[in-house]
């Protein structure tokens, strides 16, 4: 069941991957930071599960993952700010969180071949920070990305609770240990679909068609 939930995740992100990839050169920067976080989600995915086939260990991708995202989805909101103290806000606390976690890597390099409760935590949490500040500036104007927004508020709050509960109950039965990955991975699918919504909504060509026609009007 476990592998049939994780291959359905898959195919929903590379469905979106092929789908944002097709509005990579028509929608602008913003856009593209969303695909760019598609595509590191797509490499880091491939890569596990070819490493795990080789029996090989792939902890050291879950890092590329949590800085790709963090990156990705930083510049992202950024580009979507209305202020430019909320773009301050976006660019000092990812400096500083870059910094933090260079420092972090320098003095426990060991981190690097297990999971950084640090970094999940840090990356995590300041992206529901610009995804909450984005969704705050979407109360008075145009809903931009909302269920995009939703989805990264949902998952990531979620996913991170998950990681240290997982990480809490270390010595816990299997089952356990199981059933977080079981409900991380549904979340996965719930995020992915969201995704998928945002661009049936936002960049269909029905969708498309219905917003120019309501600029053509204004």
């Amino acid at each position: 069941m476990g592998l049939i939930v994780n291959y359905v995740g898959y195919f929903i992100l590379i469905l979106n991957f092929i789908l944002y990839w097709g509005g990579f050169s028509k929608h602008g920067k913003t856009f593209q930071y969303l695909f760019y976080y598609l595509t590191v989600l797509v490499i880091v995915q491939v890569s596990m599960e070819i490493l795990v086939l080789q029996s090989k260990n792939n902890l050291f991708l879950v890092h590329a993952y949590f800085i790709g995202q963090f990156l990705c989805l930083g510049f992202f909101y950024k580009s979507l700010m209305k202020t430019k103290t909320q773009v301050a806000i976006i660019q000092y606390s990812m400096l500083v969180g870059c910094v933090l976690l260079i420092v972090d890597y320098a003095v426990n390099p060991e981190q690097f071949f297990k999971f950084n409760l640090l970094e999940i935590a840090l990356t995590s949490l300041l992206v529901v920070l610009y995804a909450v500040m984005h969704l705050y500036n979407m109360l008075l104007e145009h809903k931009q990305y909302y269920f995009l927004t939703i989805g990264i508020i949902t998952y990531l709050l979620a996913s991170t609770v998950l990681f240290f509960v997982g990480n809490i109950t270390t010595g816990l039965s299997d089952e356990f240990k199981l059933l977080t990955w079981n409900v991380n991975s549904f979340l996965v699918i719930l995020f992915q679909l969201l995704i998928l919504v945002e661009w049936k909504k936002s960049f269909s060509k029905k969708a498309l068609r219905i917003y120019n026609g309501r600029k053509s009007n204004v």
